[in-house]
């Protein structure tokens, strides 16, 4: 693989899918990989089929690896993982990762690295400012990127709206379980993005998941003052953000040995 490209993997409740992404472009290098998620999806049984997927790809050894997961890591310890088995809670899923693979890798929730992903390659493509992202699926999973930036693990479509977990009438699941057509689904989602502005002020929200293609039923019918567009990655978006995120990491990590090198030199001639 050149040193424009980088590995991404996309952790699913259902599906592990894997491509290499050009880096210039945001489009995928080769076709996708999928293989299903095993139940249970433990640390071990996930490891090995992330291992299987990055195999398919041969990466040489200097090809950044990004992997995302459906769940909280904070400083790469799985906090919270709903989708997954509930072993991972405790786990640091970078060591698991590098015990499978047999090298470091780059992990990142999955709704930020969509959000990394629509940012540098899709819809907020150029855009600074507060960027947020809501994937309406099952849930919602959200990304909230400022400058550049990802903020990490914002549980906001966890929010209380009319005393109500968001989820529970504005995530797309809703509209089935509750039998809403879209008049009815749109006014729960103009109440959940109206208390996303109150909240954050974002100069542009984007809209994901599944649904998103079908954005010309709900989207006109929000009144806000943010600009709210459809997703443009669609279902690559993880791993695009996946692996643009594992490139990113890559850099400043080389950066910083290299600065803490430089300083050394510098003080060593300084004895002298």
């Amino acid at each position: 693989m050149s040193h424009h490209i980088a590995l991404g993997v996309d952790i699913g409740g259902t599906g592990i899918k894997a491509a290499p992404v050009n880096l210039k472009t945001g489009e995928f290098a080769a076709d996708r990989y999928r293989v299903l998620t095993p139940q249970p999806a433990t640390p071990d049984s996930v490891g090995k089929a992330v291992a299987q997927v990055v195999a398919k790809f041969e990466p040489t050894k200097k090809t950044p690896i990004g992997i995302t997961f459906p769940g909280v890591i904070q400083h790469s310890v799985v906090r919270f993982a709903p989708n997954m088995d509930p072993s991972w809670v405790g786990v640091n899923i970078d060591d698991v990762m590098r015990d499978y693979i047999g090298r470091e890798v780059h992990t990142i929730n999955d709704a930020d690295a969509a959000g990394f992903g629509e940012y540098l390659y899709g819809a907020a493509h150029g855009r600074d400012g507060v960027v947020f992202l809501a994937t309406l699926g099952t849930g919602i999973g959200t990304a909230l990127i400022v400058d550049g930036e990802v903020m990490p693990n914002t549980e906001l479509g966890h929010l209380i709206v009319d005393g109500l977990d968001a989820e529970e009438y504005s995530a797309e699941s809703a509209r089935e379980r509750h039998g809403l057509d879209w008049d009815q689904w749109a006014k729960h989602l103009q109440k959940y993005f109206s208390e996303i502005e109150r909240l954050l002020w974002p100069d542009l929200i984007i809209v994901g998941g599944g649904v998103s293609k079908a954005h010309d039923m709900f989207l006109p019918k929000l009144t806000l003052r943010t600009p709210i567009v459809p997703a443009e990655l669609l279902n690559g978006a993880g791993i695009v953000g996946a692996a643009a995120g594992a490139a990113h990491a890559k850099e400043r990590a080389d950066a910083a040995k290299k600065k803490a090198s430089a300083k050394s030199s510098k003080g060593a001639s300084k004895k002298f």
